[in-house]
């Protein structure tokens, strides 16, 4: 697999989405990690073998860009389950967290080993060699500090290698990992790229092309609130700000822990709570049926104060905007509370995307635009400079 693959990928606080390829494929997991020992126990080679990779990723990452090398990890569903499960923290930035290229790393490999066994069922390469042009985003705070360029630096020029350890179908395969390109792009722009156009770059919304508008993307440790005028992100203008759902989800699952003596595994386990279509804001305790609606409510009503107030401060040094669109995982957690505020207090023109899945993959959506679009810039490029090579 030497040929540059597109890969494009969200780590978002909650869970990484990918897209790879000519979007043929896409990756869904947890943002949890947790340190483990070289053999966790399971029940026999061949069960081991019938389960799914996602729910028993179990690697040792080696890389120059990692803090701390060579550490074996349980990733996504398979660190759920685990005592020591580390999510991101509030106030720690995307760039400089090893977990953050742990989540990377683990999604790329992932896909290369999943190619590599679809096209050939009875290869028996252990080691396999993996060529991307990779699209990711970070935060709008941190790319107005520059932070951008180190991360993009520690990625490029080195070997990054994944290895499974006691992975389902995977054990024992090795990848390496090799980046011919990294594009960062600011979170902010990217869902205004995701908003406009389709997957080849074609203006879908000529009504919003020439608007001014406001992004404002809520995360799990960040929020950025994007201002889009003239096509273009207003760097001036644009603010980020730390504060995103991860800690109003860590005190409400801290409450029901006190409360009703449940412990949930991780914050995911809230968000499902809090998002469910049927049962939401409830949990079983010692097996009857229990409403936490007085936890939730008031927790994430106090978040979506605060979300408000960054709208209304933003707004007002942009008086001429038209619409704000909200987006992002934490948009769909706090989506009714924020309807709520609006509707009693300023009636700002605000929308929100119903399409639970499209909030939450628009990242992810974005970043595969405008990473294809630099490849196909950059391959007709080439192919005029070959073609001027050719009639020298």
């Amino acid at each position: 697999m030497n040929v540059s693959r597109i890969a494009a990928i969200d780590v978002g606080n909650d869970c990484v989405k990918a897209i790879f390829g000519k979007y043929e494929s896409e990756l869904y997991i947890p943002n949890v990690i947790a340190r483990d020992t070289e053999d966790r126990p399971v029940i026999g080679i061949e069960e081991l073998n019938e389960k799914d990779p996602l729910d028993g990723i179990h690697i040792r990452i080696h890389s120059p860009a990692l803090n701390e090398n060579n550490v074996i990890y349980r990733v996504g569903n398979l660190a759920t389950k685990s005592d020591n499960a580390n999510e991101l923290d509030p106030g720690s930035s995307k760039s400089e967290e090893d977990q953050t290229l742990v989540m990377l790393f683990t999604t790329l490999a992932l896909d290369a080993v999943g190619l590599e066994t679809a096209k050939a069922a009875n290869n028996n390469k252990s080691v396999i060699d993996a060529n991307y042009t990779l699209g990711t985003g970070l935060p709008l705070r941190e790319v107005k500090e520059g932070k951008d360029v180190g991360y993009r630096s520690q990625l490029l020029g080195s070997v990054h290698q994944v290895e499974f350890l006691v992975t389902p179908k995977y054990q024992g395969l090795k990848v390496n990992i090799k980046f011919d390109e990294v594009k960062v792009y600011p979170e902010g722009f990217a869902a205004y790229i995701n908003l406009v156009m389709d997957k080849d770059l074609n203006i879908i919304n000529r009504d919003l092309i020439d608007k001014r508008i406001l992004i404002q993307d809520i995360g799990g440790l960040s929020t950025d609130v994007a201002v889009i005028k003239n096509r273009n992100v207003d760097d001036d203008k644009a603010q980020g700000f730390n504060i995103g759902v991860s800690e109003s989800l860590e005190a409400i699952r801290e409450e029901i822990r006190s409360k009703h003596g449940v412990e949930l595994d991780s914050r995911r386990d809230v968000v499902e709570i809090i998002t469910r279509k049927n049962d939401r804001n409830h949990i079983m305790v010692k097996g009857s049926r229990t409403s936490v609606h007085d936890i939730t409510d008031r927790i994430l009503l106090e978040l979506a104060k605060k979300q408000y107030r960054h709208l209304r401060n933003v707004w007002q040094k942009n008086s001429q905007t038209e619409i704000c669109y909200f987006v992002g995982g934490g948009a769909m957690v706090l989506k009714e509370y924020i309807k709520t505020l609006n509707n009693n207090l300023d009636g700002y023109n605000i929308e929100f995307f119903e399409d639970e899945k499209e909030s939450i993959w628009m990242m992810a959506n974005a970043y595969y635009k405008l990473v294809s679009d630099f490849v196909r810039k950059n391959s007709k490029e080439t192919k005029v400079a070959q073609k001027q090579t050719v009639e020298k």
